[in-house]
């Protein structure tokens, strides 16, 4: 079930059975010569997506797609958030769901650099709670960030598909998953170097120089379609399950 193809009373069906919601969040940012700019969003909408074709009985949110990457900006078509206005958007999107009863907020991330600030997001929600004392009319909160490559399962079949050269940005598992997704968009690009560099970065500026297709430590030149869908397949049912248990606590 997908918010955003509902009708307000199926939300209000659901939410008789449920108080729980899945929130993809990504970001919009370069990831190399042949990997789509809507990586690290397009990965969490599909599986979750996938999720829910899968168990109509779960509601997937509309997906986060701008987060804070202010390290690509040297790339043209990267997109970011102040770390602030992350953290005041992500509060306004969990009490528009609160107010309608929603109590457990499962925020389904694709973005590595998002982490810090979802959870300071997080901590400003619980604060304030707290500080409104023990008679406050806010309801207590469930909130919990999963990313999605860390779902169980799922970097055993990346490296089992891709044992070699996976890196650390662009990596060919994540541009396999946006190649299932949009077989019309596989780019067959030569890379060169065909592994990319590793190594650190600062700025925006530092990363450019440093990493000058984008790519970090990566030969993304492996993704296939076929892997990304064995990819989206097992992380759909590792978040179903991880899901469910979250749904149920």
């Amino acid at each position: 079930m997908l918010l955003a193809l509902s009708t307000w009373c199926d939300v209000e069906a659901y939410l008789e059975r449920s108080k729980a919601i899945i929130l993809p969040i990504g970001s919009m940012e370069q990831h190399g010569p042949n990997g789509l700019i809507g990586t690290d969003a397009i990965c969490p909408e599909v599986i979750a997506a996938e999720a829910a074709a899968e168990d109509p009985d779960i509601l997937v949110g509309p997906t986060f797609s701008v987060g804070c990457a202010q390290h690509h900006l040297a790339f043209p078509g990267t997109m970011t958030l102040r770390p602030s206005t992350m953290i005041a958007a992500i509060m306004d999107w969990t009490h528009s769901l609160r107010r309608h009863g929603f109590e457990r907020f499962y925020w389904f991330n694709g973005h590595g650099g998002n982490v810090a600030t979802i959870a300071a997001a997080f901590a400003e929600i619980h604060a304030e709670r707290s500080l409104a004392g023990p008679d406050t009319p806010l309801t207590q909160l469930s909130l919990r960030q999963r990313n999605w490559w860390e779902l169980p399962s799922v970097m055993e079949t990346c490296r089992r598909l891709h044992p070699r050269n996976e890196g650390a940005h662009a990596t060919p598992s994540e541009v396999a998953v946006t190649y299932a997704a949009y077989p019309d968009q596989v780019r067959d690009v030569v890379l060169e170097p065909r592994v990319a560099p590793m190594g650190s970065f600062g700025d925006a500026q530092d990363y450019r120089a440093t990493f000058p297709d984008g790519r970090i430590g990566s030969d993304p030149s492996q993704a296939t379609v076929e892997n990304g869908r064995e990819i989206i397949q097992t992380a759909a049912q590792a978040l179903l399950a991880d899901f469910r248990n979250f749904a149920d606590a």
